[in-house]
């Protein structure tokens, strides 16, 4: 099956065209190949390190959250090139979704990450351009029990701060960047906010909100989507395919 076909399909699953995102995130096909696809890598980042990884796994189709252009629309020199060079090299294809993949309702960042954690997800949360960046539930569950049932999940330290009540009931998750959401989750009553980073600010805004936040980190809260995602694929359309780890600690 040729890349420009499974990426039809994937434009559409993930609802591309209705959802806006940054100007860098380019969601979609970003290089296609010549040769069928029929091994697919996961990884979080389109990086050298995961474009090496790809091809000594003899990937020719390399699934990301993160694309190769957030830095804008430069010439093909330094690090651009040497990542081009490689796809092109070994006749990889690179497709990529940010904002699309982080709130898909079934294979969404948010909404795995909510499910492996046991939130029975009721609505969206934190609204962006009118799309609900994250999502919103129940769990009924201590404070201390979350921290412990998150870090486990997600094999990283998570950082709490113990703002909100020892007994949580109600709780949002926006993956990746989501510090910006603590006022929306105080101003909504929630008793916790999971995301993977902030600012520093935040720790205040959280503690004189009465909302317990936890930071897992960007990278470790986003390794849920292209996982499912190419699970989807896998089953769809017959294809191997396996997941680059290439956490940043961060």
């Amino acid at each position: 099956m040729k890349a420009a076909a499974i990426a039809e399909f994937l434009d559409d699953y993930l609802h591309n065209g209705e959802i806006r995102d940054w100007p860098g995130a380019l969601n979609g096909l970003q290089v296609d190949s010549r040769g069928n696809v029929t091994r697919i890598a996961a990884a979080v980042d389109a990086s050298e390190a995961t474009i090496a990884a790809a091809v000594a796994a003899g990937c020719d189709l390399l699934l990301v959250h993160h694309g190769l252009f957030w830095d804008g629309n430069l010439p093909v020199t330094g690090r651009r090139y040497r990542r081009l060079r490689l796809l092109f090299e070994h006749d990889i294809a690179v497709y990529s979704s940010h904002l699309p993949l982080d709130v898909h309702a079934e294979v969404g960042n948010n909404a795995v990450l909510a499910r492996e954690l046991g939130i029975r997800v009721d609505s969206g949360f934190g609204e962006r351009d009118g799309v609900a960046i994250g999502v919103r539930g129940v769990l009924e569950i201590d404070r201390n029990e979350l921290h412990e049932r998150l870090r486990s999940l997600l094999g990283v330290d998570v950082h709490l701060i113990p703002g909100g009540p020892g007994r949580v009931r109600s709780v949002a998750v926006v993956t990746g960047g989501g510090g910006s959401m603590v006022g929306a989750a105080v101003e909504a009553g929630l008793d916790a906010l999971i995301t993977g980073e902030g600012s520093h600010h935040t720790y205040i805004d959280a503690m004189e909100g009465g909302l317990n936040l936890f930071y897992g980190g960007h990278y470790a809260t986003e390794t849920w989507g292209v996982r499912a995602l190419a699970a989807l694929l896998s089953e769809r359309f017959g294809l191997e395919w396996q997941f680059l780890d290439e956490p940043s600690g961060l």
